[in-house]
């Protein structure tokens, strides 16, 4: 499990070679407060496919700061795919992951062969319990925010391992993650976005409902939608086999 330097900041990622070096490259990108961890060994292990799992900065097993914009982190995505020489990759981006990912296809659509957006969307707004509460009761936040990611009647083994992973963030770092969310918003540019494109979502999705694939789907041009029965927000790590089989079957259907 290799490390690399990434603008001056030690940065942590998994590699898996699946397939020949520069064919059906993946990169996948957490979301705020997440890790590697948040995609599971079905994902970080697709078959057919090479895969690269990062650490985003100040988080999991990655040193230096956190951003506080969403456009830094795309910056950030940009720096760790050069260093690596890496080109036309399909960025796979849950959440906040998914808002670099549309930032990133916005500013740097060369480097794509095409995007997949996780319980994402267009416009990321976080209520104020959850940005205020960071900083007022860290772990009543954390709480809070894993009661919402997963679905009610997922185990509850689940759901204590998330708040275990997001507990081990740094407040300022979990707090900027949210804040960069509460700013994000490209609904308007969706259409400028020319890369083939898949949106997930789970059914019973609290945070990012469908609503906000649906959209997705409806205004990146030709935009697919894979909605998934019995997950909420942490979608790949409820139903982690139809995550990535959907993953698997828009890889294929690129070459």
């Amino acid at each position: 499990m290799p490390y690399t330097n990434v603008a001056g900041e030690k940065t942590f990622y998994v590699h898996h070679q699946g397939a020949p070096k520069g064919q059906r490259t993946l990169v996948f990108v957490h979301g705020a407060g997440g890790s590697h961890l948040n995609w599971p060994p079905q994902l970080r292990r697709l078959a057919g496919a090479n895969t690269y799992t990062l650490d985003l900065p100040g988080r999991g097993q990655s040193e230096g700061q956190g951003r506080k914009s969403i456009r830094a982190y795309a910056d950030f995505v940009a720096a760790f795919l050069e260093t690596l020489g890496l080109e036309k990759v399909t960025l796979v981006g849950h959440s906040m992951g998914g808002a670099t990912a549309l930032d990133f296809a916005l500013r740097y659509p060369e480097g794509l062969a095409g995007l997949v957006l996780v319980g994402s969307g267009a416009r990321l707004r976080v209520a104020p319990a959850i940005l205020d509460g960071v900083c007022q009761d860290f772990q009543a936040a954390v709480r809070l925010i894993c009661d919402y990611a997963f679905a009610p009647d997922v185990p509850e083994q689940l759901k204590r391992e998330g708040r275990r992973q997001m507990g081990q963030t740094h407040p300022d770092v979990l707090h900027g993650d949210f804040a960069a969310c509460d700013t994000f918003d490209v609904m308007d540019h969706l259409g400028e976005i020319g890369c083939p494109t898949l949106a997930i979502c789970g059914i019973a999705d609290r945070l990012t409902p469908p609503k906000y694939s649906i959209y997705l789907r409806d205004n990146i041009p030709g935009a697919q939608l894979v909605l998934i029965e019995g997950a909420g927000h942490m979608v790949m790590l409820e139903q982690p086999e139809a995550v990535s089989q959907a993953i698997a079957d828009f890889v294929e259907n690129q070459t």
